[in-house]
């Protein structure tokens, strides 16, 4: 579901014009240094009871809440539990469009956010804010909930920057060299396979669409952005090329696999050791203990490998952050609970240990998180080196269709897999950049080209 009203659309994209700034506003500090909600830090009526309702799917936010609950008697939040993904968005909107129904706090996935704002479904929460909330956050990650304006549309909650894994027993077999850049990432992935013709560093996946994004993000892509009171498209800038060119050129090669992830194949991969590597974020060592379990102590985890020597980038693959509705009647004392929910040390740790997120704020990857995954206990540093990692997430904007741009590169890049030619994979961000373009005029938002 997608505005139609140009001039909606105008007055929206006008207060996400400044692309080059990502700041919150302040507001009066209270003793931790967060600033109090501008209608105070508990309702003024001492016997007023305030009820908050949060939509959201994470595990075990019952448990974090419940925390909450029994700290502010007087502000309340009830946990709702929704499905992930689109259809809480559709349901969010539809909610917003009826004009009733919409919840107070709503989890919102990063790239969701620009459509959530243009439908105007999340309130700027940056005058219930503390000036300080900002620095909790990496530049890249900030942006997320910002689109680069003065406005700030929710609190990151969770983030996903990415990194190598990879199978050190066999590359201490073949006596493989773990790569730093991705000219070094080529080079052993034909070294393997020439090794174990069986065996890859990795896949493509076309499966994948915010995989592929985290990767051009790296690079220095990002697809959408605003000019003036227009959106623009620049999924096919020279980084996604760059991007695209290379992983063609290692599938047309035959040294990387061309299978999606997720797939019986690629676990029956992850298994037998015929999957030596996977570029994947965060969250990886919980897919792999459910897919991989008997493989616990052989992966260990490295930066991303970098487009030029002594770079020190990455991208976020997945993550989301916790948003005030427009429809709630309360926002003050929301982004109260939102600010509480993701930057307390209290929360942090709530967050790790019930919900199995990765926080995005900065601080509470140091304090929350001490000892390793225990899929990846001998890898002692793994937070360390996680939380070094997400500091460098690079920026990137999301625009109001990537619904749209995420299924054309499924179908573009489906064929290119296919296909198996380095031509074929830009020939598919061409297609992902007509479509999405096209998408943004026909769904009657104003566009720069």
């Amino acid at each position: 579901m997608r505005l139609h009203t140009s001039l909606k659309v105008a007055a929206v994209v006008a207060a996400t014009a400044l692309l080059a700034s990502a700041c919150s506003s302040g507001g009066s500090g209270d003793g931790d240094g967060k600033a109090a909600p501008s209608g105070g830090a508990t309702p003024t009526d001492p016997a007023q009871k305030i009820e908050l309702t949060y939509w959201t799917w994470a595990p075990g936010m019952d448990e974090v809440v419940k925390t909450w609950n029994a700290e502010h008697p007087n502000i309340h939040v009830t946990v709702n539990k929704q499905d992930g993904g689109d259809p809480a968005v559709t349901k969010l909107l539809t909610a917003i469009k009826a004009g009733s129904g919409a919840p107070d706090i709503m989890q919102a996935e990063y790239q969701k956010i620009p459509t959530l704002v243009a439908a105007d479904a999340l309130a700027d929460i940056s005058g219930d804010l503390g000036s300080d909330v900002k620095g909790d956050f990496s530049d890249g990650t900030w942006q997320s909930v910002t689109l680069g304006s003065d406005a700030v549309y929710g609190v990151p909650q969770d983030s996903g920057p990415m990194e190598f894994y990879y199978r050190a027993d066999i590359f201490e077999k073949y006596g493989l060299k773990v790569p730093t850049t991705w000219d070094e990432y080529a080079q052993v992935a034909t070294e393997l396979h020439k090794k174990d013709p069986t065996a890859y560093l990795g896949t493509f996946s076309s499966g994948d669409a915010g995989w592929f994004a985290g990767l051009t993000q790296q690079a220095g892509a990002s697809w959408w952005g605003v000019d003036g009171d227009a959106w623009s498209v620049d999924i096919d800038s020279a980084a996604t090329q760059k991007v695209a060119s290379f992983w063609g050129k290692l599938v047309e090669d035959g040294v990387i696999d061309n299978k999606p992830m997720y797939t019986p194949a690629w676990n029956k991969g992850l298994n037998d050791g015929t999957q030596v590597g996977w570029i994947s974020a965060i969250w990886a060592p919980g897919v792999l203990s459910g897919n991989a379990a008997d493989t616990q102590g052989k992966w260990k985890m490295a930066k991303l490998p970098q487009w030029n020597a002594g770079d020190d980038v990455t991208g976020n693959w997945g993550g989301s952050a916790t948003a005030v509705t427009t429809q709630s009647k309360y926002p003050q004392y929301a982004a109260e609970f939102v600010t509480w929910l993701n930057t307390s040390a209290e929360a942090a740790k709530l967050l790790v240990s019930k919900s199995g997120l990765y926080p995005a704020s900065l601080e509470s990857q140091k304090t929350a998180l001490t000892d390793p995954p225990e899929f990846f206990s001998n890898q002692t540093d793994f937070y360390t080196l996680a939380s070094q990692i997400s500091k460098t997430v690079n920026p990137f904007t999301y625009g109001p269709n990537v619904d749209v741009a995420y299924s054309a590169y499924n179908d573009a890049f489906g064929k290119a897999t296919k296909a198996k030619s380095q031509q074929a994979f830009l020939d598919a961000v061409t297609t992902m950049q007509t479509t999405t373009l096209g998408d943004l005029k026909n769904s009657g938002y104003n566009v720069k080209e």
